[in-house]
């Protein structure tokens, strides 16, 4: 009978074929979650309370600009975490499924990943002032991303499957990964349209009527009659160098609702004697409603807010 020599460096080969296979495969399961987190996020970030903000042409230029450094910015992470997190898990997870239960078993990989991410998170929501739910939602979103990549590559190293190579992972991952992000975007889509997404109440002439204050002194009283008193509301104009100048305004005058078209394109418009006020638009709740205006730049988002008076 013909025996086989043990080859050392035909062994090294494979250790680091296998080695390569497991981090592309990791990187590439991990890129698929950012893109599909990063749909979750927007899709929450559209149910927020938010004024609206106008979409600036150049805001969105720079955006396109930016997605190549971002997704260089995304795969050095990815690598990062594929070989100091996502790897070391599957060599411990591998560990001590033999140590405890005599054989590997798959479990260990999310029970592991659970515990690592524990304390990081708990510290995360800790420093950010996150509430309980927020730094729960965390822990599981980040348990759950590390655990499905490392159990994905898992396939790669167990010795009873037909072995794949790294190409043949990533041609997998980025198929179904594909099909994972569309039917994520087309979820979101469907939800959005069907109205999860935050829009502000829709108000009426009797309900702008009363109070409004701005929490630091300034009140603005439009009374049922069409009349306005203003006591040190604080209006806007930018100077030579763009930048905002604050006065405050004191008097009386006239105001008027404009429902608009929609929730989004409400106005209230008030006349105040020596005083230049931009109209008020429309945020908050139907419980607590609130007026603002844009301060400066519209782009910077910096909004002069007052909310409705009990």
């Amino acid at each position: 009978m013909r025996s086989e020599k043990w080859d050392p460096g035909q062994a090294q080969t494979r250790v680091r074929d296998k080695f390569g296979a497991v981090l592309v495969t990791s990187m590439s399961v991990l890129f698929v979650e950012a893109v599909i987190g990063a749909i979750a996020f927007f899709v929450w970030g559209q149910t927020e309370e938010s004024p609206g903000g106008p979409y600036s042409v150049l805001g969105v230029f720079l955006l396109i600009v930016l997605v190549p450094f971002a997704a260089a910015a995304g795969a050095v992470l990815g690598y990062l975490l594929s070989l100091g997190v996502v790897m070391p898990l599957l060599v411990v997870a591998g560990w001590t499924g033999r140590r405890f239960s005599g054989r590997e078993a798959w479990w260990w990989v999310p029970a592991l990943a659970a515990g690592v991410t524990a304390l990081p998170s708990l510290a995360a929501a800790l420093l950010t002032d996150a509430g309980p739910s927020v730094g729960l939602g965390g822990w599981l979103a980040v348990t759950a991303a590390l655990a499905a990549a490392a159990l994905v590559a898992r396939r790669l190293l167990l010795p009873d499957r037909p072995p794949l190579s790294g190409g043949v992972m990533f041609g997998q991952v980025a198929l179904y990964g594909t099909l994972a992000v569309a039917t994520a975007g087309l979820l979101a889509g469907i939800g959005l349209h069907a109205g999860i997404g935050y829009e502000p109440p829709w108000l009426s002439a009797q309900q702008v009527t009363g109070t409004w204050a701005d929490g630091k002194g300034g009140t603005l009283t439009l009374a049922a009659d069409g009349r306005a008193m203003a006591d040190r509301v604080e209006t806007f104009e930018n100077d030579d160098s763009f930048e905002p100048v604050v006065h405050r305004c004191t008097g009386t005058g006239t105001w008027q609702y404009q429902s608009g078209a929609g929730p989004w394109s409400q106005e209230v418009e008030v006349s105040v004697d020596d005083c230049s006020m931009d109209p008020w638009e429309v945020f908050g709740t139907s419980g607590r409603p609130k007026l603002f205006v844009y301060v400066g730049d519209p782009d910077a988002v910096d909004l002069y807010i007052l909310q409705r008076r009990d």
